[in-house]
């Protein structure tokens, strides 16, 4: 903005807010972005979608549905190392918050699915998740009047898997977490955070945990190795098959250990953090971050700037806080 237009833009200001007028603040142009309002989708498939989330029929043995392992009313996912799959034991990696995750140019650490619909087809047939088949679910869900009168209504194919996959997908798409007070700082709100939020905000960017956290999700959109600036996994020890990250699919040497960087928005509710949830709290994580990605030593008070940042990441869902 031009000294010209900064002044032009500080004299409407002053003479609005004399005469008593709501003045609305520009937003800030920042290289985080505000997240964009859910888009308006066809009700009767998200609908489905959501009564589909809920649905243990999902699984081999009917024990297991989206909602067990992603808890919408606690951050998307259920504070757990890992989740317990439908023969009662844990899962292999993190789960990851579903909320936001449409905005995620991948799906999964490894980033093996570029689609929520892939996502969903994966999870089903996963003989550590919910250990079903498609011929199996479709039979299942044919079989209730309901389902039948409900998948009608979304797609004149009725009940396929491949309705089953966008119906879930679609409602995903719904699950996003706006007016966190971040957001409302990047849309002009300029005073709804703190001066040691603001701080925290500028630190971020100054270490440069930015580069790899960005964009509108603050995170999901590239792949990082996991130890850019150390061995974590030797400093961890007792390394499993899921550390190798994208080597699993790519036996590509440059990604071992390479994962898809996570966002950082609700980050204060869904701990354990990382794929192998070593990290227990914030503070643990921000620790390993700044040793093995960044080689930097900060101050404790920098370290305690950020984290209150990130505390400013937490959004709304159904108009309440998370």
């Amino acid at each position: 903005m031009s000294d010209v237009s900064t002044y032009c833009f500080g004299l409407i200001l002053t003479l609005g807010l004399s005469l008593g007028m709501t003045v609305t603040a520009a937003p800030l142009d920042e290289a985080l972005k505000p997240l964009p309002p859910v888009a308006q989708l066809d009700p009767a498939k998200v609908e489905l979608g959501r009564q589909l989330f809920n649905e243990p029929r999902l699984s081999v043995n009917n024990t297991l549905s989206c909602a067990s392992c992603h808890h919408l009313e606690s951050g998307g996912a259920d504070n757990k190392p890992f989740s317990i799959g439908f023969d009662g034991k844990p899962v292999e990696i993190n789960t990851p918050s579903v909320f936001n995750a449409s905005l995620n140019f991948k799906q999964f650490w490894n980033g093996r699915v570029d689609t929520l619909e892939a996502q969903v087809e994966q999870v089903v047939i996963s003989p550590v998740e919910m250990g079903s088949d498609w011929k199996t679910v479709v039979q299942n869900l044919s079989a209730l009047p309901a389902y039948q009168a409900a998948f009608k209504q979304a797609y004149p194919d009725g009940v396929t898997a491949a309705n089953v996959q966008n119906a879930l997908a679609t409602y995903e798409r719904t699950l996003l977490t706006p007016n966190s007070r971040f957001d409302q700082y990047l849309l002009g709100n300029t005073e709804i955070l703190t001066i040691q939020e603001k701080y925290g905000y500028q630190r971020f960017k100054d270490y440069g945990c930015i580069a790899c956290h960005q964009g509108i999700n603050i995170g999901g959109n590239m792949f990082q190795k996991f130890g850019v600036m150390g061995d974590y996994f030797k400093v961890r020890g007792n390394p499993v098959e899921s550390d190798l990250g994208r080597y699993l699919l790519t036996k590509d040497e440059e990604d071992r250990h390479v994962f898809k960087v996570p966002s950082l928005r609700n980050i204060a509710v869904t701990a354990p953090y990382f794929h192998d949830a070593s990290a227990k709290t914030l503070e643990e994580a921000v620790d390993v971050m700044f040793k093995f990605q960044l080689g930097r030593n900060p101050s404790q008070e920098d370290k305690d700037l950020i984290i209150q940042f990130l505390k400013t990441l937490t959004g709304e869902w159904s108009g309440k806080p998370l």
